[in-house]
């Protein structure tokens, strides 16, 4: 079979601290993630190593206005209903909810605004995918609170979702708890407004943190069933497997360690309570959690529905020293693969890496699995006709659906749907620039952010546009 099954959600997917821009309007707070500037700093801020907690002069930030869909947003979904999407996902800014992060009374301002884009997906039959936190902590719960670090966080979100839930009752039926919520362990403050202090056990800290985004995570599910036994909400992971850079033993079990630090956190959100070996590991470590009476039953009884991934490129892992890092990818350094192309960052390029990850997704959990990012970031050109012919992004596209396709029908794989990564162009998570475009759409913003905004359909939008009209028939 060519198609992809009834029903099958396809779309795309962006985030609103790299799309939404308007960061001081309608009474929206100063978040973790407008923090994050351009340039040679970018990482170690990311990082949490370079506390930067307000606008700084000399430097950047791409997220105030990034590509100003707060204002754009109705242009931009009228151009994704003519592409055909089945779903659209996007993220909600908590600061635009509770500008500070704790109060008890939510901005009105802001929950109106994701209403109003909510109504115009139903307006085009698109179903919203709402992520309930993208990389998103308002500022004053890192100044306050220290963030994710203290348990008073997951009162804090536990009140978030229970506004979400109500307020979108109806207009929204998918959901997820936290993007990537592995990336805490590699870019703590991006991921969850984590700064640490000189001597601080970094380790502790991110353990405990992700150890709130579990409980919260679990409430959320708990909550939102509660609220419409019609919500569908699944957690989500930055994912690619690791394989052997060679078939020395040692390389092998290397890349299964390296992949069980990324499945652990599936592993507790999915199976409903930490596994064996990452008890151990924690105890190697030193690391305590401070589990609270409770937890454990909250965790084992509110599991998620789904699993939705990330997914760019697969990774490789050896025991050589010398080997270590040697090519870019989401976040992960990995040893370059000899195997693979690469796009222009340096990210490998992997279809069948995206089919082997699915199976070991869907074997683990026997959940169904939702796509939730996938894409190819590139250097666009517009030519003297106005034309945009990404041909590459197009490529890149169909080899990844068709293995996808392949786990679907040859492996038996139960996967919802596909919103690839960046259906418009929009500020890069990485390297906080407008040149790596995902877009089926161009948007004419440059790195500093100058330019007109025009909207121009690149060639990948008709041919997306096809393939999702003919249930992904026509590559």
């Amino acid at each position: 079979m060519n198609k992809f099954p009834e029903g099958f959600l396809w779309g795309g997917a962006t985030a609103a601290n790299q799309c939404e821009g308007g960061f001081s309007e309608g009474g929206r707070g100063l978040a973790n993630v407008d923090l994050i500037p351009q340039g040679s700093l970018r990482r170690e801020v990311m990082n949490g190593d370079r506390i930067m907690l307000d606008f700084e002069a000399g430097f950047y930030y791409p997220a105030k206005h990034a590509i100003d869909f707060y204002h754009t947003y109705k242009e931009d979904i009228k151009l994704f209903a003519q592409m055909g999407f089945k779903t659209f996902r996007l993220s909600i800014a908590w600061s635009r909810i509770f500008p500070k992060g704790d109060e008890e009374t939510p901005n009105e301002d802001g929950l109106m605004f994701y209403e109003n884009v909510f109504k115009e997906c139903k307006k085009y039959g698109i179903e919203p995918l709402v992520t309930i936190t993208h990389f998103d902590c308002p500022v004053h719960l890192t100044q306050t609170y220290g963030a994710w670090k203290n348990r008073k966080m997951v009162t804090f979100y536990e009140r978030l979702v229970r506004v979400l839930f109500t307020r979108y009752k109806g207009l929204v039926k998918y959901w997820l708890t936290f993007n990537e919520i592995n990336m805490i362990m590699h870019a703590p403050f991006m991921a969850a407004g984590l700064v640490f202090e000189a001597h601080e056990d970094v380790m502790q800290a991110k353990y405990q943190a992700v150890h709130h985004q579990f409980v919260a995570s679990a409430l959320a599910t708990k909550i939102g069933r509660e609220i419409d036994p019609e919500n569908k909400i699944g957690c989500m992971l930055a994912a690619g497997q690791y394989y052997p850079y060679t078939s020395n033993p040692e390389d092998v079990f290397e890349a299964h360690l390296k992949n069980r630090d990324n499945l652990f956190f599936v592993d507790v959100q999915a199976r409903g309570e930490y596994p064996s070996y990452a008890l151990k590991e924690m105890k190697r470590l030193g690391i305590t959690l401070d589990i609270h009476e409770g937890d454990e039953a909250l965790l084992r009884e509110n599991t998620v529905d789904f699993i939705s991934f990330s997914y760019y490129s697969s990774r490789t892992a050896s025991v050589d020293p010398q080997l270590q890092g040697s090519t870019s990818g989401n976040i992960f350094a990995s040893v370059k693969n000899p195997y693979l192309k690469a796009s222009e960052w340096g990210w490998q390029i992997d279809p069948l890496g995206f089919r082997y990850t699915m199976n070991v997704l869907y074997e683990r959990y026997q959940k169904p699995l939702f796509v939730v990012e996938n894409g190819l970031g590139a250097h666009d050109e517009i030519c003297e006709d106005g034309t945009i012919n990404d041909d590459y992004r197009i490529e890149y596209l169909k080899e990844h659906i068709k293995a996808m396709r392949d786990a679907i029908e040859l492996d038996g794989v139960d996967v919802m749907g596909y919103t690839s990564w960046g259906c418009i162009d929009l500020v890069s998570a990485s390297t906080g620039e407008m040149k790596k475009r995902y877009g089926f759409i161009y948007v004419d913003l440059d790195n500093q952010g100058n330019g007109t905004g025009k909207r121009i359909k690149k060639k990948s939008f008709d041919w997306y546009r096809d393939v999702i009209a003919s249930n992904g028939a026509i590559l």
